[in-house]
């Protein structure tokens, strides 16, 4: 007989009531009933003979065992009760032949309580099982705004296609953002194999997981699989060793523990002041290394003037910097294998700086920032919580609310057209602080919002002007390949048209400052480690110079010297944009009339002014390039998390 055991476990267990009290917190097992009296259950399921995950196995179903056990189901009761003898019994059939017998059980919230089987459950969890055959009822409750409750109706569907219930996420849209990695174009059910290799593949992770000490941080082994399938994928995975999987974690374990901090994301909304030299540092020159730089482009400049605004700050790069620098360039690069051999290729070419200039490489800029070190990858995008690499991207709303104050003085008639291509992070606080510049000057001013992504710009033109709309914004740059001249805030009269305004980007600028900062040793000295780990974002504007507007000297004085001082005070952070009582269509989102929103809920922004008439498109509406934009980036889309989108 197996007293041995038994008092082994004994004792784990009442270190585990004495820790409880200690923390103050209940020394017992959960107890399923007591949990239902606060719940609305809406239904219950069968789900027939599962394999239980043991260590899903929180508590008991009622009140009447569970003073035997402590919260880690190792027994309380003396080694010389009845039930010390029966669970001894139970331990030497285990080491004989096993425990076969299915145990009875409901789950609720993708936690397992105990109906038939407590000492069973103890047994196995004292040997450190895996899993237990049980007799699962599902207890499925009300639908709630909790986000536990969201999480586990992620997991239901989740489990509708894969029959998996070992795993669980921190986070809303975990379970979506699997299914995309493992079976993205489709929403079958698993076959055995896909269940078999999964579960290999998951529990080969974990292990590596623990191993790297993630069993004392506070995500789960799922959450940490998630960053590794971004980086590494999935197909390959299968083949991998558990040493493997360790040795890859270990590379990108900084990238797991941005997953622990409350804010991982640190804004610098202005560069950084040159770090004071030391006396030895005055006295030892400089290297007179050539500083390599490479940029990496989706398009060309012939045809994108997104790629054209930034082969001009190479170009200013070059001028500035003369024989300091050397600059390339790879253009009309696609996501996927192409990006990470671009990456990669820039990467070992010797490259100090690489500049992926659009949110769609921040994969392969992840993959090779890993690989590559000592190399200093940025990538233009916004708010993206990545430890390995820095993104960088400017405040173009603060000079769309100028565009604003001017379209909203000169439309007579109140109505305004507005173009605008992504709904992505960013984007939005344009389309707000254009409408919110229109609105201050003209209460009554309506800003019409069509999407480019949806339909073509002369199609919306053409609506527009149907409507009595003749001042426009669209494009804000120049695409030389294109002969038009559609771009920032345009008058249409008649069948002349007038550039009245434009938003400027000044990316040569923007270059110049990024470099200096390394040169000068800013970029260390921005990554402060005293204060947690996070990821950096640049997020300038016009007090950094590299954003501006441009607009017609024929405008009114009174007009030109209104926004001259709007800017002024912008620049010297007297006044924000977004600032005072803030309305959207649907209700009031700020009411502090002396405070404005925070950087990180303007560059969230997922609601339009209530002066904007127009809505966010769906999924389905948009192009197919623009949905691989949103699935990385999205704002505001009406499908975006029915669609397994995430930010």
């Amino acid at each position: 007989m197996s007293f041995g055991d038994y008092n082994k476990a004994l004792r784990m267990g009442e270190r585990s009531y004495q820790e409880h009290l200690m923390h103050g917190t209940y020394p017992y097992l959960q107890v399923l009933e007591e949990l239902l009296s606060h719940t609305d259950v809406v239904s219950e399921v069968p789900l027939g003979l599962v394999q239980i995950p043991i260590k899903l196995i929180v508590g008991t179903y009622a009140v009447g065992r569970r003073t035997a056990f402590a919260p880690n189901f190792m027994p309380l009761l003396n080694s010389s009760s009845e039930f010390a003898f029966k669970w001894s019994s139970l331990c030497d059939a285990h080491l004989k032949e096993g425990i076969r017998d299915p145990i009875k059980a409901y789950e609720f919230m993708n936690r397992f309580y105990v109906v038939e089987g407590n000492k069973r459950v103890s047994v196995l969890k004292y040997f450190d099982a895996v899993t237990i055959p049980g007799t699962v009822t599902r207890l499925v409750p009300k639908r709630t705004d909790e986000k536990e409750n969201k999480i586990y109706y992620e997991f239901l569907s989740f489990y509708k296609i894969t029959n998996v219930n070992y795993i669980w996420f921190s986070e809303e849209g975990g379970f979506t953002k699997l299914l995309q990695f493992i079976s993205p174009d489709s929403s079958e059910p698993w076959t055995d194999l896909q269940k078999e290799d999964f579960r290999s593949c998951y529990y080969r992770f974990a292990k590596a997981f623990q191993e790297n000490g993630g069993e004392r941080l506070s995500i789960t082994p799922a959450d940490a699989m998630l960053v590794y399938l971004n980086i590494y994928g999935y197909k390959d995975m299968v083949q991998k060793l558990p040493s493997q999987m360790k040795e890859e974690l270990q590379k990108i374990w900084d990238e797991i523990m941005l997953l622990t901090e409350d804010q991982s994301v640190e804004l610098l909304m202005d560069p950084s002041e040159e770090p004071k030299k030391t006396f030895f540092g005055r006295l030892w020159p400089s290297s007179n290394k050539k500083l390599k730089v490479a940029f990496i482009h989706d398009k060309t400049a012939e045809t994108s003037s997104w790629t054209y605004g930034h082969e001009l700050g190479r170009y200013y790069l070059e001028e500035t910097f003369g024989d300091q620098i050397e600059t390339s360039y790879t253009d009309n690069v696609t996501p996927g294998d192409s990006a990470d051999e671009a990456v990669e290729k820039a990467a070992s070419e010797e490259n100090d700086i690489i500049f992926t200039t659009t949110p769609q490489f921040m994969e392969a800029s992840l993959k090779a920032a890993i690989s590559h070190p000592d190399v200093k990858i940025l990538n233009c995008s916004l708010y993206c919580p990545h430890r390995y690499i820095r993104t960088y991207y400017a405040r173009l709303h603060e000079a769309k609310f100028l565009a604003g104050i001017i379209a909203g003085s000169l439309a007579e008639n109140g109505k305004i057209g507005y173009i605008a291509d992504y709904p992505i992070c960013g984007i939005t606080a344009g389309i707000n602080a254009f409408a919110l510049g229109a609105q201050m000057v003209n209460p009554r001013s309506r800003v019409y919002l069509e999407w480019s992504t949806v339909k073509s710009q002369n199609e919306i033109i053409s609506d527009f002007r149907s409507k009595g709309i003749s001042y426009i914004s669209s494009q804000d740059l120049i695409t030389p390949g294109l002969r038009n001249r559609r771009f920032g805030l345009s008058h249409y009269n008649g069948t002349d048209m007038d550039n009245i305004a434009m938003p400027i980007w000044h990316w040569g600028a923007f270059y110049k400052k990024l470099i200096e900062s390394i040169l000068n040793g800013s970029w260390e000295s921005e990554d402060n480690m005293e204060e947690g780990m996070h990821a950096i974002n640049y997020w300038w504007g016009m007090s950094a110079d590299v954003i501006d507007i441009i607009y017609s000297q024929k405008l009114p004085t009174g007009l030109k010297r209104l926004v001259e001082l709007v800017k002024s005070n912008i620049i010297s952070s007297d006044f924000n944009p977004f600032s005072g009582i803030l309305t959207s269509q649907t209700g009031i989102v700020h009411r502090d009339e002396n405070t404005s929103i925070t950087p990180e809920e303007i560059i969230h922004m997922d609601w339009l002014n209530n002066n904007v008439i127009g809505s966010f498109p769906s999924m389905e509406e948009l192009s197919k390039e623009a949905q691989a934009i949103v699935r990385l980036q999205g704002v505001g889309v009406k499908d975006l998390n029915k669609d397994g989108l995430y930010l």
